[in-house]
């Protein structure tokens, strides 16, 4: 949670140095924020399949959740 906060502070620093906290870059600060937003969903998701790949070659079992954790052998019955 602090990391998160430290990294927030970091970004409007960077914005704010940049000029980009000025009324007139609100459409910059929105681009800039969603490019932020999937930058972090890429690097969770590099890390969740880092780690099921690890898993794997580990022979520990799969800790799958959402939908397909919901498939088992027994519901094909």
């Amino acid at each position: 949670m602090q990391d998160e906060n430290d990294q927030t502070r970091n970004d409007a620093a960077v914005l704010a140095a940049s000029g980009m906290l000025e009324p007139g870059h609100e459409a910059e600060r929105q681009a800039e924020a969603r490019r932020q937003r999937a930058a972090k969903t890429l690097r969770d998701n590099l890390l969740r399949r880092k780690q099921q790949g690890r898993a794997r070659r580990a022979g520990a079992a799969d800790e799958t959740s959402g939908l397909p954790a919901a498939k088992t052998d027994e519901s094909a019955k």
